[in-house]
């Protein structure tokens, strides 16, 4: 299993930035997805999720209205379309597979960074 996030950069506040995450070695559509990011000097914390079949989301408060996430099946991947971004938007960003067998055998990304600043 490899996810792999691309798509991280610098961006001013009020900008945009999509980011993509490019899953193989699994049945991509039975799986659902999460985004967590997490800043310096803070916890994770979980930033949007996406079923299997990509017809229901999930995203944080913080983020609800500003961020939203997709996916194509067909292409193994999931985005996050970042809009109206702010500072505190500011950490890396990571994909997440859950795993059937509990948390410890979850699959992560390997990050990307996303940094809003003027």
């Amino acid at each position: 299993v490899q996810l792999v996030e691309s798509g991280g950069g610098s961006v001013q506040p009020g900008g945009s930035l999509s980011l993509s995450c490019l899953a193989s070695g699994f049945v991509f559509k039975q799986y659902a997805i999460n985004c967590y990011r997490q800043a310096p000097g803070k916890e994770r914390e979980m930033v949007a999720h996406i079923i299997g079949a990509g017809d229901v989301t999930k995203h944080a408060d913080s983020v609800l209205g500003r961020f939203a996430i997709s996916r194509d099946n067909a292409a193994y991947t999931v985005y996050l379309q970042m809009d109206r971004v702010k500072p505190e938007d500011t950490a890396v960003y990571y994909c997440h597979r859950p795993s059937r067998g509990g948390p410890k055998y979850a699959y992560w990304g390997q990050g990307t960074q996303v940094t809003v600043s003027s």
